[in-house]
């Protein structure tokens, strides 16, 4: 695809993350920063994890984005008594014929919320982990492929929570993005109230978005142009956290026990496509790296008991490196 195809393909299409962000954000005030990394991960195929304690409207974000696009969506809530066919969908048999039939669980829809996803034990945690990397699910024997777009849109609460399980780093590492959740603002928690608690009703979701809309926003999204120099950025600042005292951070040295994966390099050239797709732009910049880093890196890190009596935080370590590594 020539420059100008391209800049055509991305005027046409980029409209739909900004239009995706304008209706999530008729019913949610604020947390334009969790809404915009949801519509990445929707332009990447990537999952998303979001990060917060209860009741800063994690749940309600992805139900809303889910109304926003005319796909197929399941909502699961994970509780500690689940199991694995709760998720994928077990044989049923049948008595009068001798047969057994198939019954699908609820990961065999497009977008799935997966909230509280870190109460369940990791058996059930892992059931979704086919899902999510092959995008396939299997019953007894067979093996069904789940149909695109799909995506898991997963919420848990801090770890220091009572009842909770950290995920396995084979399942923590398949989400490409995780995304802390904070409180809002004394302003956005003011419209907030004024939103929830009075008489105003509350606007009506329309679906401005289909699963077709999507598949194609993805195609001009991998074609976005990344210079060689962004390349070895990107490569430079995930190299960063496995070997910081190469990379010229000796402060960080002996602070991580585990640095980012291969996938952590990929996962952050595709965010900064999306990124840059969203601001119109056919090119990603280091710019677009940097603002994705945070998202992509801070789950993909596993820090030392050195670090963590220091105080440390895999926030703090993501920043180091961000502030350390040489821009181009």
């Amino acid at each position: 695809m020539t420059s100008p195809e391209l800049n055509d393909q991305i005027a046409q299409h980029s409209q739909l993350g900004t239009t995706l962000v304008n209706e999530v954000s008729k019913v949610l005030v604020g947390q334009e920063n969790m809404i915009t990394r949801l519509v990445v991960g929707l332009l990447t195929g990537g999952h998303v994890l979001l990060e917060g304690v209860p009741g800063l409207a994690k749940t309600l974000t992805v139900s809303t984005l889910a109304r926003a696009i005319d796909t197929g969506f399941s909502r699961i809530q994970f509780t500690p008594d689940m199991l694995p066919a709760d998720v994928i969908g077990t044989e049923i048999f049948n008595p009068k014929e001798g047969t057994y039939s198939i019954k699908k669980g609820p990961i065999f829809s497009n977008l799935i919320l997966a909230d509280e996803i870190n109460r369940a034990p990791a058996k059930v945690q892992a059931a979704l982990l086919e899902a999510m990397q092959e995008r396939q699910g299997t019953i007894g024997t067979e093996t069904y492929k789940l149909e695109e777009p799909f995506l898991v849109l997963a919420t848990q609460n801090p770890v220091e929570q009572e009842g909770t399980y950290p995920l396995p780093e084979a399942q923590i590492d398949r989400f490409m993005l995780k995304v802390l959740v904070d409180y809002p603002s004394k302003d956005d928690e003011r419209k907030i109230l004024d939103r929830m608690g009075g008489n105003q009703p509350i606007p009506e979701i329309q679906p401005v978005a289909t699963p077709q809309q999507i598949l194609d926003a993805r195609k001009v999204v991998d074609q976005l142009f990344v210079d060689v120099k962004v390349r070895d950025y990107i490569v430079d600042v995930v190299h960063a956290t496995r070997d910081p005292k190469a990379a010229g951070i000796g402060d960080l040295e002996g602070m991580i026990e585990m640095g980012a994966s291969p996938r952590a390099s990929i996962s952050l050239m595709k965010s900064a496509k999306a990124f840059a797709f969203l601001q119109g732009r056919s090119y990603a910049t280091p710019h677009d790296v940097k603002s994705m880093a945070p998202e992509v890196l801070r789950h993909r890190i596993a820090l030392t008991y050195e670090a963590e009596a220091e105080g440390k935080t895999a926030e703090t370590i993501v920043q180091r490196v961000l502030d350390s590594v040489l821009v181009p």
